[in-house]
């Protein structure tokens, strides 16, 4: 995801050395199984077709009837990282949030909306690797992702895309069902604080074991993670170096 750090002592003239555009963010809105859907994506290199970039982020935000967003904090800490990782970030509103419309489904269209914006990225980039960040509702929606791209990508259209990380924060495991959820197991990370009055902690950490899945807990961090930003961000780089 990131060019290799190592360093060459071979001197390479200033007309060798390949160009270097600014990432450039792109705002629209596509269609999705209930009206319109408003996205965000950030694409490497300014191109979504950029050759060096294999990976794209795919963020799902918190449940919008508690006004969750796609500007939430810990999405934009997810995306931050991403981004710096070289990836291409995508994000967007789910049904009836900010511009998107539609109404809310608790869970069911909502899922529907994140394969469709992630038929719409298979649509604009040529990058293969796709790494999956939810929280909160987010992380229920984006595990639900995950298991359709491991079980049923083909009905998507998505074969040609591959799993290589899944990321759920503090997700919402208690208010939705995911006994029969089916993840990747090793390439899938929780993280959550053991102040969380939101999700009880041991509902997650339950999760956890039955899906035999890493856990990092951040500890004195509630729901919202209000001052653990930084232990988010670091958690999620100390495992990008594993």
């Amino acid at each position: 995801m990131r060019a290799s750090d190592t360093h060459s002592t071979n001197k390479t003239s200033s007309s060798q050395k390949p160009t270097s555009q600014k990432p450039t963010v792109q705002k629209v809105m596509i269609a999705g199984p209930a009206g319109e859907l408003e996205v965000e994506a950030l694409w490497q290199q300014g191109d979504p077709q950029d050759a060096s970039t294999d990976t794209v982020a795919l963020l799902c935000h918190p449940n919008p009837l508690d006004g969750g967003t796609m500007n939430n904090k810990v999405v934009t800490t997810m995306q931050r990282f991403a981004r710096d990782e070289g990836m291409h970030t995508v994000r967007f509103n789910f049904r009836c949030t900010g511009q998107s419309t539609g109404e809310h489904d608790y869970g069911v269209g909502e899922i529907e909306d994140a394969m469709a914006v992630l038929q719409w990225v298979h649509q604009q980039t040529n990058a293969t690797q796709l790494w999956l960040g939810g929280f909160s509702f987010g992380g229920y929606v984006i595990a639900k992702v995950a298991e359709q791209m491991l079980v049923t990508p083909h009905i998507w259209g998505l074969s040609d895309m591959d799993v290589v990380k899944v990321v759920l924060i503090a997700p919402s495991v208690e208010k939705n069902d995911v006994s029969d959820l089916t993840l990747p197991t090793a390439k899938t990370l929780m993280i959550y604080g053991d102040d969380d009055h939101v999700i009880p902690p041991a509902s997650m950490q339950k999760f956890a074991q039955d899906q035999h899945i890493q856990t990092h807990i951040i500890h004195g961090a509630g729901h919202l993670f209000h001052g653990f930003l930084t232990e988010i961000k670091d958690v999620l780089d100390t495992d990008a170096r594993r």
